[in-house]
């Protein structure tokens, strides 16, 4: 919203010269100050002129004028000019040679065209007056005498603020409601233009109105006859429309937008020559069609509220008449006008200026409410302002259907204000912040406050405190810090969260953060079968990409996602990982309540919330490709393989407090024959190994990829870790080589040598594997060192032989190991 200060002088008592002073009253009040628009720079001879002949010139590209202009000097100037919106007689605005406007662009005499011009005729734009560049500024008639100083004319000394409006705010989108805040800030007087036009009483119907749907909740019509067509619009009125980023077209366009523009009511200015029979406000029918100002036909929707009358729809309401019943521009003569002021129901309008992409001034504001109040007012004004500057007679009736909503009362204690700030205002300031913004307050304690029509927003004690508080300044509220109770810290869970993260940093992998939402397309991409429980998946109701409109019940798919966008960019060998939390469902969901918001949810409301919410466990993920150890002078690098996500899963399980059993295992996405499982005792708590090459493929992903996910909450969780202890007596290492049959797992045979060496085995490492002649065909030996180790004593060879042997035996009764 961008409004000259001229403007706010005419409804605020005293307001300071300097717009940056303005600026700063309007960011107290909590209003976002975009732009302070400064004056125009202009320097040298800039006159009034008027047009005196003007000559087509042929022969070029684009359509040349030659124009003799009277700048009050003996001879007029030869100006040339592209632009053919004025006509001989009109009063222009001329830069001479030696001028120099904003950009800075100076202005000499030149030859162009074949002709020499003796300076520049001005648009709006390049006096800095508006952004509108289609056309020259034209005054109105009388506005000034030739070679009078244009810059007096034109009142370039009135600075701009603009303001960017929230959509909770949209009484200020006018100058009547930023002028309100502005009183407010400055503690000034506050003078309300509404208040200030007269409604007489009228006699009977200016025009025949119905209304047809609850969509429009009043409708006024008012009708001026004897409207001068080519009556121009008063300069004061041009020059505030420029400034506030409109450009001048018609006196009745221009006093619709001038009122809109003033008190916030869109109005629309109907050729009453053209109405056929009664408006009526009805919903759209199938099928219908309106050729909307802009010239576009546009087909309707059986939402769109609509203006009809006999012939049909003339106007989508709320957003943009009809073509059929405008108001020529070329008209000659006098005009009838029947004048429209409605009030819509904003989510209706809202709804179709989106459906047509048509946004428009009056969709911007009647989307966010407009006082309902306002329709009698705002069309006598624009009647009041057209008879005035355009001659013609109000007709003595008016047409008001419908009614205004009331706004309900709402009661609130006198010291709630105080409470929400944590201060102690002033005795008198909550009544006194409340009736600035236009509440009628009753009572001493509690209040009984009644909002204004403009502000159906103020509907809670809540925002009736808001208000309070922003108008006595945020910045008198203050600021405590709370005290931070002793003995707290992080949890366990966050503990282990945070050291496993780190534990698998320091191991070498690059910590990301994947994108946390899914397709349903990549679970076919993953292999995975049609009842795979990880296919059951929450929908996001508000999408940030509609593609991608599921939580993920794995970390893989972003964690993948993440590799291919590295690769892509020339990263060959990658180790990524990330911590997080997926969304697991409830196989019978439970519904969701809703409680409500002016009160705390009772305990069993939150139960049921707990309920209903899905299950979210942390899990840690981690994806490899290319090297794991790099190419140097030492040698060839070494491949990631499954190995390494087997490693990695134990390395977490290490830092977890548990050390993971690993078995053999078949999961999609990973390869079956390279695919290993990782327990707790019995409990599958995460998958690590070699992607399946389909998955590979599939996705994009560089040859041999390998992952690693595990459910670290699946984990237990061990508060009383044991000290590390350090045995004062030596180890007795032994190594034995087991023959066994080639589809016999290396874990296995290794999770048996541990059960058969009892307390005394400290540790078991698998350090070859042969398969050949030596061993026979279907077969492989697998060496192991093992560790033992008495916890008061030192071990005797013949204890560490026995207990060999008794691990040996374990081996050979499951697996039928033979040792070499």
């Amino acid at each position: 919203m961008r409004v000259p200060l001229s403007w706010l002088r005419d409804h605020v008592a005293e307001v300071p010269s300097d717009a940056a002073v303005v600026g700063e009253a309007f960011v107290r009040v909590g209003l976002e100050l975009e732009e302070i628009h400064p004056l125009p720079e202009i320097a040298g001879p800039l006159v009034v002129g008027r047009v005196r002949e003007i000559e087509e010139l042929t022969g070029f590209k684009k359509p040349i004028r030659y124009c003799r202009v009277d700048v009050g000097a003996a001879e007029p100037q030869g100006i040339v000019c592209g632009a053919r919106n004025f006509a001989v007689g009109d009063l222009v605005v001329v830069a001479l040679p030696g001028a120099v406007l904003p950009g800075p662009f100076p202005i000499a005499a030149r030859e162009t065209y074949g002709r020499i011009s003796d300076g520049m005729i001005c648009s709006a734009r390049e006096l800095g007056l508006g952004a509108d560049h289609s056309g020259i500024l034209v005054l109105p008639p009388g506005t000034a005498e030739p070679g009078a100083d244009a810059l007096a004319v034109l009142g370039v000394d009135d600075p701009v603020v603009e303001l960017a409006i929230t959509p909770d705010r949209g009484y200020c989108f006018a100058v009547r409601g930023i002028a309100r805040e502005l009183a407010a800030s400055l503690g000034t007087g506050y003078t309300d233009p509404a208040a200030q036009v007269a409604v007489p009483a009228a006699k009977g119907e200016a025009h025949p109105v119905r209304l047809a749907d609850s969509g429009c909740a009043r409708f006024v019509a008012r009708t001026v006859v004897g409207v001068d067509a080519s009556a121009p619009t008063p300069w004061w009125m041009q020059r505030r429309l420029l400034a506030a980023g409109m450009r001048p077209i018609s006196l009745t366009v221009d006093v619709t937008n001038f009122v809109m523009l003033d008190l916030g009511q869109p109005i629309h200015a109907y050729d009453a020559s053209a109405l056929q029979g009664e408006i009526v406000v009805r919903r759209a029918v199938a099928g219908e069609t309106l050729r909307t100002l802009d010239g576009v036909e546009r087909t309707l929707d059986p939402d769109d509220l609509l203006i009809t009358d006999d012939s049909g729809p003339i106007g989508l309401a709320g957003v943009m008449g009809g073509a059929s019943t405008e108001i020529p521009l070329d008209a000659a003569g006098t005009i009838d006008v029947v004048i429209e002021a409605a009030h819509f129901v904003p989510t209706v309008i809202a709804r179709a200026a989106r459906r047509h992409k048509l946004p428009s001034e009056a969709s911007k504001r009647f989307e966010r409410s407009v006082d309902p109040e306002l329709p009698p007012i705002a069309a006598e004004l624009v009647a009041n302002l057209l008879v005035e500057h355009g001659g013609g007679r109000i007709e003595p009736g008016r047409t008001d259907v419908g009614a205004a909503p009331a706004l309900p009362s709402i009661t609130m204690a006198l010291d709630l204000p105080d409470r929400y700030a944590g201060t102690t205002y002033p005795p008198g300031a909550t009544v006194a912040r409340l009736e600035e913004v236009g509440c009628t307050v009753t009572g001493t304690d509690p209040l009984t406050v009644t909002p204004p029509s403009w502000r159906p927003d103020l509907d809670l004690p809540a925002a009736l405190v808001e208000e309070v508080l922003r108008l006595e300044g945020y910045d008198t509220i203050p600021s405590v810090l709370p005290a931070a109770p002793a003995g707290r810290g992080l949890t366990p869970a966050q503990q282990r969260r945070r050291a496993v993260s780190r534990a698998v940093a320091e191991a070498g992998f690059v910590e990301v953060e994947p994108f946390p939402f899914v397709s349903d397309a990549v679970w076919d991409d993953l292999g995975l079968a049609p009842d795979d429980i990880r296919r059951t998946t929450v929908t996001v109701a508000n999408p940030l990409d509609a593609e991608r409109n599921r939580l993920a019940t794995t970390l893989l798919p972003g964690l993948l996602d993440t590799l291919v966008r590295n690769a892509a960019r020339g990263f060959d060998d990658l180790a990524l990982y990330t911590v997080g939390q997926v969304v697991l469902p409830h196989r019978n969901p439970v519904p969701m309540p809703d409680p409500a918001v002016d009160r705390r949810p009772t305990d069993a409301e939150i139960a049921m919330i707990d309920a209903a919410l899905p299950a979210q466990p942390v899990h840690v993920g981690a994806v490899l490709a290319g090297n794991r150890e790099p190419a140097g002078h030492w040698g060839r690098g070494r491949p990631a393989s499954w190995a390494d996500a087997v490693e990695v899963g134990r390395l977490v399980g290490r830092v977890a407090g548990v050390e993971l059993r690993v078995t053999r295992a078949e999961l999609a996405p990973w390869h079956p024959g390279r695919c290993a499982a990782l327990r707790v005792g019995e409990w599958v708590v995460g998958h690590a190994g070699e992607l399946h090459p389909k998955v590979v493929e599939a996705l994009g992903l560089p040859p041999r990829t390998c992952a690693m996910e595990i459910d670290l909450d699946a984990i237990p969780l061990r508060e009383d870790r044991p000290v590390p202890r350090v045995s004062p007596y030596p180890p007795v290492s032994v190594d034995v080589a087991l023959v066994t049959a080639l589809d016999v797992p290396a874990a296995s045979v290794e999770q048996a040598l541990v059960e058969g060496g009892g307390e005394l085995l400290e540790a078991v490492r698998l350090f070859d594997v042969y398969a050949g002649d030596q061993v026979g065909e279907g077969r492989r030996s697998l060496a192991y060192s093992l560790r033992f180790r008495a916890p008061d004593r030192t071990l005797t060879s013949e204890e560490a032989n026995a207990a060999r042997d008794a691990a040996i035996a374990v081996a050979a009764e499951r697996f039928e190991a033979v040792q070499r």
